[in-house]
């Protein structure tokens, strides 16, 4: 029975560890029954299910995954919390501990040897200073998701999901609309953690595409394309990928494709749709 949603319990089992919190790996665990529940809810984990469960912590969401996967593998970088995981997740044989660093784990040779290949469900309350790079490194590496259920800054979820012409719209919002359908299923006070950070969070879903909602024949190029134009945000689209040291595409080129699309000269990245970045790149790609 998962226990570590109450916080007394929470306390019990820090204090019994005599674990002290490291502000290197931005540790807020969740003490609130019901966030834990609308996690799991969200994630529609079933017993069919293999899950990911990146920073488990001292294993609060950790049981209760345990209780509705067929199989867990649990990502934790901190070696302290070791022995709190023994612990707390003794009475559960399904489910595997992993000390490491999760961009430093080979996903696909895990989902293969746990599920057999078949798309993973990832769920996490997300360090807040590594968000990005750990959403980034799961889509674009490609690996069999079926999708990725976050705690993250309330900051970081609004980016995730807005669109053109929002101070908050950049790279962030592109790459996940792109790779996946984005919804927000709560917002989290300060107060359901321990110990308590100073943002609100919020808990998003993303579910993967099969097929990405736009066409464009090198990805790759397109996102270069996109950092370059949201790099330098207040220059036009010309001069930002033009300065850019990633692209490497002439003047003439790039100046060529926006008269070509027929934007005028001063247009800038930041007020193109997902579907405008991927026909300008497509265009700009044709003159290489």
């Amino acid at each position: 029975m998962a226990y570590l949603g109450n916080p007394a319990y929470t306390m019990a089992v820090l204090e019994k560890h005599g674990f002290r919190f490291q502000k290197k790996y931005g540790q807020n665990f969740l003490i609130d029954t019901h966030i834990l529940e609308k996690i799991i809810g969200a994630a529609n984990i079933t017993k069919d299910d293999f899950v990911i469960e990146i920073g488990p912590g001292i294993g609060t969401m950790t049981q209760y995954l345990c209780e509705a996967a067929r199989e867990v593998v649990a990502v934790e970088i901190d070696t302290n919390l070791l022995p709190v995981l023994d612990d707390t997740l003794k009475d559960y044989d399904n489910v595997t501990v992993i000390n490491e660093d999760i961009l430093k784990v080979d996903i696909n040779a895990l989902v293969n040897e746990k599920n057999g290949g078949r798309p993973a469900k990832v769920v996490a309350n997300l360090p807040y200073y590594i968000t990005t790079p750990i959403i980034m490194g799961l889509f674009e590496s490609h690996v069999p998701i079926e999708s990725i259920t976050i705690m993250v800054q309330k900051e970081v979820a609004d980016r995730m999901q807005v669109g053109p012409g929002t101070k908050d719209y950049g790279a962030l919002s592109l790459a996940v609309q792109y790779y996946s359908k984005p919804e927000v299923i709560c917002t989290v006070s300060p107060a359901c953690f321990v110990p308590q950070p100073k943002v609100e969070s919020t808990v998003i879903k993303l579910t993967k595409y099969d097929k990405p909602p736009v066409e464009i024949s090198d990805e790759s190029f397109m996102f270069k394309v996109i950092r370059a134009s949201f790099n330098q945000r207040r220059k036009t689209l010309a001069n930002g990928l033009s300065n850019s040291g990633e692209l490497n595409v002439p003047k003439e080129n790039i100046i060529a494709t926006i008269e070509k699309l027929g934007y005028p000269a001063s247009v800038r990245g930041e007020t193109f749709t997902l579907e405008e970045f991927a026909a300008f790149s497509q265009a700009l790609l044709e003159t290489l």
